[in-house]
């Protein structure tokens, strides 16, 4: 029992760590700051999923670096990103823009979602036409039948 208490104790412990090497922070704690809440909105290209903070990955060690590169440069944050957007494509976001074409992706899900209820409802609106057409073309002789039927 000690030794899993531990051992999920060390997987909290590495979970919480994050991938910035000493080496890569900045002197300055409002330039360190800066280049860490950049660094949240920018996806890992080798992870696909893990902002570059959170990555091991050698890819994002170089963004890390050039992020904090170009704040060493003078350039704000929106110019920052601007630049590793127009070096790496949209995709390095971890929140996508809705300029453009990605209009269409997020408005995919909702327009998805009203298709499908518009045609289940005009299904379920078929089918009780259908058996109520189906009930009232039955003649008096079909219907003894059918009552006999289900008694039995």
């Amino acid at each position: 029992m000690m030794r899993f208490v531990l051992t999920l104790g060390f997987v909290l412990i590495a979970s919480i760590a994050q991938a910035v090497q000493p080496d890569e922070i900045l002197d300055d704690p409002a330039l360190e700051a800066r280049a860490r809440e950049i660094s949240q909105g920018l996806r890992c290209l080798v992870c696909q999923n893990e902002n570059i903070d959170d990555s091991n990955a050698s890819l994002a060690r170089d963004l890390r670096l050039l992020v904090r590169e170009r704040i060493m440069v003078g350039e704000s944050n929106e110019e920052v990103v601007d630049y590793i957007v127009d070096r790496y494509g949209e995709f390095v976001l971890l929140k996508p823009t809705t300029g453009g074409w990605n209009w269409l992706l997020w408005a995919a899900g909702p327009l998805l979602f009203l298709f499908a209820m518009a045609t289940g409802a005009l299904y379920i609106r078929g089918r009780s036409r259908a058996t109520a057409s189906t009930e009232a073309g039955l003649s008096a002789e079909e219907k003894a039948r059918l009552e006999q039927i289900l008694k039995d």
